[in-house]
């Protein structure tokens, strides 16, 4: 029986098939529609989306280093990519992928869950017994702060159970979700995926990336003062007369501004579960949420008078707002495009988008394996104990094809971060230079 002839398309072709109602990809060079599939993959619809009509393999190989590669099957349009390609930069990226499943590093998850859950646990009875039990202002505003420390260390345990890095089993993962994330923060875990799988897939896209859109009050880019539209929110992101104020003077409100950044992760929850949005999980999403409005506002209103119960609540937030900060300065003082990411540049965009938190091994819990910021982009799944074995070969890698591998300590990590804010400030004072500046768009840019 003779052979069956291949089918094949170009890469012009396969960019046609772009729309929601219309949406291929391809890995590997085989050609996949996934239009009906879009709505029910896990991730969310965004980051299929974001590379509609485009060869995805780099990233698929970054989010999917298991068993999802035998459900392609049912997708396989019979077409082949015609002008398949795979670079060298491409190659390694994949070989490194390759070698650490061969080692097993994926599923070698560690014990470290288990002794942050003890942290957790611990620290969250003391807080409790510091305001149920004690009466001394001191001990109040000091539960306060262990309130936001166990925010901190919950928000990690939420974020490796959210790229499925915490359990084996998907539905213990899933319950460890809406325990670390609704339950105990009050951040629904169906908002923190959607916009952080479109983060991942885009990182630093000043358009794409929703990490990066934080008009009127912080502008890491004078693109932004172009008024872009936010291929994610599906609207404007105005730069008025509001925004330029705000952003006058951003370098000087960054750490206030991130002592409440916690005020606007609870608004976006609320709006998220409340929209006409497909939300997966929503009834489940809103049953911790309601948790949280629970035992919260009753801790809150334990304390003596108002004056204790603002500052407790302010204190949980200045001690998280360390977390907050840590998330800024992995991105806002790197380099920064406008358009939709391309799998083909999967490793360049990757390293040029993020910066690591250089800290001794002690400190890695507290940093939670996000100052691996670059290892854990480009491998989203593997668990972050194992994030330090690796770095090394990465930087290498990056040497190799000379790409930048930035890793500074934390007080340096924030001169950078506070002096793009500032370049940014000055350039938003200037009424004769913005929205266009073509020095600074350059130091932004490549720089």
């Amino acid at each position: 029986m003779a052979a069956e002839t291949k089918k094949y398309i170009t890469s012009d072709e396969l960019k046609k098939h772009n729309k929601r109602e219309d949406l291929w990809l391809s890995i590997q060079g085989k050609v996949y529609n996934v239009t009906d599939w879009a709505k029910q993959h896990p991730g969310g619809e965004v980051p299929l989306m974001n590379m509609a009509g485009e060869d995805v393999t780099d990233a698929f190989i970054a989010f999917h280093p298991g068993s999802a590669w035998k459900h392609l099957d049912r997708f396989f349009t019979g077409y082949h990519l015609q002008d398949f390609h795979v670079s060298e930069m491409s190659r390694d990226y994949r070989n490194l992928a390759n070698h650490i499943a061969k080692s097993g590093l994926f599923e070698n998850k560690g014990h470290g869950t288990i002794y942050y859950l003890c942290l957790v646990s611990v620290l969250l009875a003391a807080c409790f017994y510091g305001v149920l039990r004690c009466d001394d202002f001191s001990i109040h505003m000091l539960s306060g702060a262990v309130l936001g420390f166990v925010w901190m260390q919950v928000a990690y345990l939420g974020h490796d159970s959210g790229h499925y890095c915490m359990m084996m089993n998907p539905r213990f993962n899933k319950v460890a979700q809406i325990l670390t994330g609704n339950c105990l923060t009050g951040i629904s875990i169906a908002w923190w995926k959607w916009t952080h799988n479109a983060h991942h897939i885009a990182c630093n896209s000043l358009d794409y990336d929703p990490d990066l859109q934080h008009l009127p009050m912080l502008a890491v880019s004078t693109s932004l003062f172009k008024s872009l539209t936010s291929q994610f929110y599906g609207r404007k992101l105005e730069f008025d007369s509001v925004a330029r104020f705000f952003i006058s003077y951003q370098h000087l409100t960054y750490y206030p501004v991130m002592c409440v950044a916690r005020v606007n992760l609870y608004l976006q929850t609320f709006l998220l579960l409340l929209s006409n949005r497909k939300v997966p999980d929503r009834a489940l999403n809103i049953l911790g949420i309601m948790v949280f409005w629970t035992w919260f506002p009753l801790l809150v209103a334990s304390l003596p008078n108002w004056t204790e119960r603002v500052l407790f609540v302010l204190a949980s937030f200045c001690v998280c707002s360390i977390q907050h900060i840590q998330f800024t300065l992995n991105h806002f003082a790197a380099n920064v495009y406008i358009g939709p990411p391309k799998s083909s540049e999967w490793l360049e965009k990757q390293t040029k988008g993020t910066i690591d938190i250089s800290c001794p091994s002690w400190m890695d819990w507290f940093f939670g394996g996000l100052q691996f910021q670059l290892e854990h982009h480009l491998f989203p799944r593997l668990p972050r104990c194992q994030l330090r074995k690796i770095s090394p070969i990465v930087e290498e890698l990056c040497k190799k094809h000379n790409l930048p591998y930035r890793s500074l300590s934390f007080f340096e990590a924030n001169k950078w971060t506070l002096r793009t804010l500032r370049a940014a400030a000055l350039e938003a004072r200037d009424f004769t230079v913005v929205p266009k500046n073509l020095l600074w768009e350059a130091v932004n840019t490549h720089g």
